[in-house]
């Protein structure tokens, strides 16, 4: 097999100009809008940023560079997201869908004719409901199923009893059996001989991913059983893929875009290498694979990744010989496990339905939408309904899929799919050069890169820099927790850690409501409003959104008639932590005295609002940017409220003052 070597540069021919031999059309006349204002340009539009920027106090006196630079961010991957793209950011040309480098889609038509795959995700020990959800999901609008078998899912000599009924020839299965892929393999072969169908017409995938089972238990698992039983079905089964990629451990752990894609690539080529050392040509080896991505509520990001990814593996299948339909990577897209919140569970099915859209934009050929309770527990009949009628409506009601990508051409998903192919490519050259994904998780050294990113996206997450809604920011207070059956587990662990971006704050949910389960009462922070309603409500309402957070409960007396009266309103909340809400005229002139008062009546802590004044001796401070994670924690520590502080959580220090 060729070796595996170069980068998508300019060199390379994803990165290299579509030629043509069609006389160059005559350009169309432009539609002229107002044109009898002048044509504004890129200084003007400067101009104009800089004298925002100089009203919200945001850009710094003296400044002397680009004022958009100001409003770049960065990703992960150290890719600086501009406010502004134009013609002048320049990427390689797309190609055409259908044709390499694939950026544009695997299919010339994309998924115009026929609609992506909508594949829904199934399998749990109570067989007989696992065949009644299967049968009302390919009903009422899926087309493919994902079956969760062996331990933690059906079990295998069950496999027949959950596929009752199912039409195979017209809806193919895609398991997923962890370490049991084979028995479970040749127990789904012989329900297709059973219930008729053809070879020739078996489709779906075996789902053998050793290399998931070794991210996900950190044991390495031999890949020569995966590749013998592509080697044995491939001829028989021409529709039949045997092997599958598997992204999600690695997004799962908390990785960047460029991680999940480059650890997924390498895992590809290593399945190429040992299907091709098994005997099968690297053509056919290739057509034995599928890939398996994350999409995420980042709808640009989770584009510029599908797109992405296939211009990578365009790229393997070019340096390794493959010409044919291998060459263009099969893409099963599912929406993000790490994203689901398990607090105001109603708010996943807008991310779910924002990730679904981006797979669908993106090219997916096939789209798993997680039903909105999945991290609760074993999902309901109306959350798989939601989740399939999701897909549903971007199909039927948006006609999303009625253009072949519908992102292609835009100056920013073009210039971001550019960018993070190179950075991913990064991660995975890096990869091969240390031996390979195998050794990469052997040694501990992709686990430690991993480790690296989500302990950067977790301290984003304490500061709400990356915001939570429903959990990190405008939180359901009072809220009832959903009650669900307990998901069987698929018995994997000891591996990556699994990982969600909320976690750590319903951490500090759950001991407020555990709480309130023990005493009857909510913890509370009385809130010591200064100056009048208009001038300290701002503050107030950020302080009560920042601690219900926590599952404390904000005291908000209003205005009151000065010290006394506060104080007085102090004693009767009960509360024995207060935090100052008012404005910083407010602060200079009063904050030492008030401070001084409700120690004095028996607060334990005070905090403030906003900047500290200088002089003043105080507990901690809460505004925008700070350890949110870590104050919350703190309080409910001095409030006496039960549990400990989970490693995860990252650090103990408090936001400095601004």
């Amino acid at each position: 097999m060729t070796e595996v070597a170069g980068t998508p540069g300019a060199g390379d021919p994803e990165s290299r100009r579509t030629g043509s031999t069609e006389p160059a059309a005559q350009a169309a006349p432009t539609l002229s809008l107002a044109a009898e204002f002048d044509t504004p340009d890129h200084a003007t539009w400067q101009r104009l940023v800089a004298g925002v920027l100089g009203k919200t106090g945001a850009l710094p006196e003296g400044f002397d560079g680009a004022p958009e630079s100001l409003l770049t961010t960065t990703t992960y991957d150290g890719i600086e997201i501009q406010p502004l793209y134009t013609a002048g950011d320049e990427s390689p040309e797309a190609g055409f869908p259908g044709l390499p480098p694939f950026v544009r889609g695997r299919c010339p038509d994309g998924n115009v004719a026929a609609g992506w795959d909508v594949r829904s995700r199934h399998g749990h020990g109570d067989v007989r409901a696992v065949n009644r959800e299967v049968l009302a999901d390919l009903e009422s609008g899926v087309t493919s199923v994902w079956l969760r078998a062996g331990r933690g899912g059906v079990p295998v000599d069950s496999l027949a009893d959950a596929l009752h009924e199912v039409r195979l020839d017209l809806a193919p299965v895609t398991l997923d059996a962890g370490e049991d892929y084979a028995a479970a393999a040749d127990a789904l072969l012989a329900v297709h001989a059973e219930h008729g169908v053809p070879d020739g017409e078996v489709g779906g995938s075996l789902g053998a991913d050793p290399i998931a089972v070794h991210a996900r238990t950190g044991a390495a698992r031999d890949l020569a059983p995966a590749a013998e039983l592509a080697t044995r079905v491939a001829a028989r089964y021409p529709l039949l893929r045997t092997v599958v990629a598997d992204g999600l451990p690695f997004h799962e752990a908390g990785g960047s875009d460029a991680q999940e894609l480059g650890a997924t690539i390498a895992a590809g080529v290593a399945y190429l290498r040992a299907l091709v050392d098994a005997g099968l040509d690297v053509e056919a080896a290739a057509c034995q694979l599928e890939f398996r991505l994350a999409a995420t509520v980042d709808q640009f990001l989770t584009i510029a990744k599908l797109r992405a990814a296939r211009r990578l593996w365009a790229r393997v299948a070019e340096v390794s010989g493959v010409t044919g339909s291998g060459a263009a990577m099969r893409q099963h897209a599912v929406t993000s496990p790490a994203m689901i919140t398990r607090r105001d569970p109603w708010v996943n099915m807008l991310r779910t339905t924002i990730a679904g859209f981006a797979a669908g934009a993106g090219g997916a050929d096939a789209v798993t939408v997680l039903p909105f309770d999945e991290a609760l527990g074993r999902p309901e009949e109306q959350s798989l309904r939601l989740a399939r009628n999701t897909q549903s409506i971007l199909l039927d009601e948006t006609k999303l899929a009625g253009v072949a990508d519908p992102a292609g051409g835009s100056w920013y998903v073009e210039k971001l799919t550019d960018e993070l192919a190179h950075a991913a490519w990064r991660e995975f050259t890096a990869i091969e050069k240390a031996g390979g994904v195998v050794a990469e998780l052997t040694s501990g050294a992709l686990a430690e890169r991993l480790a690296e990113t989500w302990n950067e996206r977790a301290d984003r997450i304490a500061t709400r820099h990356d915001p939570i809604t429903g959990v990190s920011e405008f939180p359901l207070a009072d809220e009832r927790l959903l009650e669900r059956r307990p998901s069987e587990s698929d018995g994997l662990v000891g591996g990556l850690p699994r990982v969600r971006y909320a976690q750590d704050f319903e951490v500090l949910r759950d001991r407020a409501d555990a709480h309130v389960a023990a005493t009857g009462a909510r913890p509370k922070v009385f809130l010591a409003t200064l100056d009048t309603l208009a001038r300290h409500t701002a503050r107030a309402t950020f302080t009560a959104n920042f601690l219900q957070a926590g599952g404390i409960e904000p005291v908000n007396p209003g205005e009151t008639d000065g010290l006394a009266d506060l104080v007085a309103r102090f004693r009767e909340s009960q509360a024995t932590v207060a935090c100052l809400c008012g404005p910083d005229s407010a602060y200079a002139e009063q904050a030492a005295d008030v401070v001084a008062a409700l120690r004095e009546a028996g607060a334990t802590e005070v905090w403030l609002a906003g900047k500290a004044p200088d002089g003043v001796t105080l507990d901690g401070t809460v505004h925008a940017g700070c350890d949110a994670l870590a104050a919350l924690t703190r309080i409910l520590d001095t409030l006496g409220v039960g549990g400990q502080r989970s490693a995860e959580q990252g650090s103990d220090k408090q936001g400095a003052a601004r």
